[in-house]
């Protein structure tokens, strides 16, 4: 009896994995996404999908959706592997009644991401949704209320990313928005309210690319991480990001093959220009530290004078936070400022060691940013770091000036160990300012004021500017050699990965939000 029904079980597979049909998915095709089961293929290792809630459906009665069939009611759900790595994932069908969500489509995600937490395995949501399903009214609201619950019980517990694959608007947006990280593609939206909405209410005429693609959600909100061009790259920068992360809280990221090469690299004696108004890219200096120059920068195209990434020293994970001179001189504002914190606050909750590169000329001073609260967002990054248990070791390679210096994890906010290069230049402010503040007197007095100036510049910079005042203080650990640093860097964070942090017992800290 059991033998006959197999083929009946076959066929219903086979029906219900078809999703809205062979008509839709090749309008799917045809729009240039791939369908959610593709998805899950793409971004899983072979054969290691197994899902759970394929024959689930929907508890619609009103407005004709008792005699709908939505096929596992529009998002498949299961386990699998990346990289040998188990992961659990909730892809959105688009096929299926646009991927709206109801009920129980919501409940499906629900219990995928709770079995993520009772497993501490990685949770990887695909989106590509119209919304919320409307003919089932409150309960679909209930319904995205239950995700958004679990995406904070599972924050700092496992890995959340985010792919933007569709259409994201209205409330759901706010389930990629509590995730750690958002991927998002080209033919990607991301709103909260669509074009028609904020015509009817400001007269405003925008686009949906305008609105929610990735110019505006990568560049200027900042609520996107990385950009991809197609449903295939997304899938491989999120296999890519997991390759440096843990699966947990309670585990370390995993190690690759070291690279044990070039630990003393002459290269790096001549990155930094001796000019210190004269501008570089900072991740000349990263990539020539980092293991095979493998490094994966994070919201790369926002706040775009802060970098902060992925890398590996010697086979292990680190998280990089670096001034980008190339940008405001490397200044910190309001945008840097939250980028930065909300970095460190990751890798301190998966245990990923930081380190810092200094370039920095402080804060980034203007009505603008004092209007938009600088005061309040740069202290999100002084509570980051100094909040932070993880190994954090800081490389002072030039400019470090005023509350920016202290911002960049100096060594009383908790460094561990801190470097500098005999270019580093540690002090209130830089000596032109100074020298107006301290010697104003003179100067007024001075018979060739400019020469008068020009002198005292360099008296201040004899006097405070070198890194061996700072180091005198016991500020800076060491001064080395630009081209020991990757060598110097491997042994601190060898000589750290042991570290233990007492911190008073308490609830949790409130960050200036």
């Amino acid at each position: 009896m059991t033998t006959d029904r197999i083929p009946e079980l076959g066929q219903t597979r086979d029906r219900l994995k078809l999703g809205g049909g062979p008509e839709r998915i090749a309008k799917q095709h045809k729009s240039g996404k791939l369908t959610a089961r593709e998805r899950v293929t793409l971004l899983l290792d072979r054969d290691s999908f197994q899902e759970a809630g394929l024959f689930a459906k929907h508890n619609g009665k009103f407005f004709g959706m008792g005699d709908k069939d939505l096929p596992a009611d529009g998002v498949v759900t299961g386990r699998g592997r990346i990289a040998g790595r188990p992961v659990h994932v909730a892809s959105q069908d688009f096929t299926v009644a646009g991927g709206s969500a109801g009920e129980v489509h919501a409940n499906k995600i629900a219990d995928t991401m709770k079995a993520s937490m009772r497993t501490g395995t990685p949770f990887v949501f695909i989106n590509d949704s119209g919304g919320a399903r409307v003919q089932e009214g409150v309960s679909s609201l209930s319904g995205y209320a239950r995700i958004f619950h679990q995406n904070v019980m599972l924050s700092g517990l496992v890995p959340q990313i985010s792919l933007i694959c569709g259409p994201c608007a209205g409330g759901a947006a706010y389930s990629p928005a509590l995730t750690d990280f958002i991927i998002q593609t080209r033919d990607g939206l991301i709103f909260i309210t669509g074009p028609t909405v904020i015509k009817q209410v400001t007269g405003e005429m925008v686009s949906a690319q305008e609105l929610g693609g990735v110019r505006a959600q990568m560049n200027k909100s900042g609520v996107v991480h990385f950009v991809a061009e197609n449903d295939v790259e997304a899938a491989q920068i999120c296999q890519r990001l997991l390759s440096f992360l843990p699966s947990n809280n309670k585990e370390d990221a995993p190690r690759v093959e070291p690279d044990d090469g070039n630990m003393y690299d002459a290269r790096l004696n001549d990155v930094v220009p001796r000019e210190a108004k004269t501008g570089y890219d900072v991740r000349d200096v990263i990539s020539l530290i980092v293991d095979h120059a493998d490094f994966l920068e994070v919201h790369a195209e926002f706040a775009r004078n802060l970098v902060v990434g992925f890398g590996r020293i010697r086979g292990a994970t680190v998280g990089i936070v670096a001034n980008q001179p190339q940008v405001l001189a490397g200044a910190l504002d309001i945008d840097a400022s939250d980028k930065g914190a909300g970095f460190v606050r990751f890798c301190n909750a998966f245990n990923i060691p930081l380190v810092t590169f200094v370039d920095i000329p402080g804060f980034l001073p203007g009505v603008d940013q004092e209007y938009g609260g600088i005061i309040r967002h740069g202290a999100k990054l002084l509570f980051a770091y100094s909040a932070a248990t993880v190994p954090k070791v800081t490389v002072i390679l030039r400019k470090a000036y005023g509350g920016g210096y202290i911002a960049m994890c100096a060594k009383d906010l908790g460094a561990d160990c801190t470097l500098a290069w005999p270019s580093a230049e540690i002090a209130v402010m830089g000596a032109e300012a100074a020298v107006e503040i301290v010697f104003h007197r003179e100067l007024k007095e001075a018979e060739n004021s400019e020469a008068k100036r020009q002198e005292l510049i360099q008296q201040y910079r004899e006097t405070f500017y070198t890194p061996y005042v700072a180091a005198g203080y016991r500020l800076v650990d060491d001064i080395i050699e630009p081209a020991q640093t990757r060598g110097y860097l491997a042994e601190a964070l060898d000589a750290l990965s042991t570290k233990r942090d007492w911190r008073p017992q308490k609830k949790h800290g409130l960050i200036p939000l």
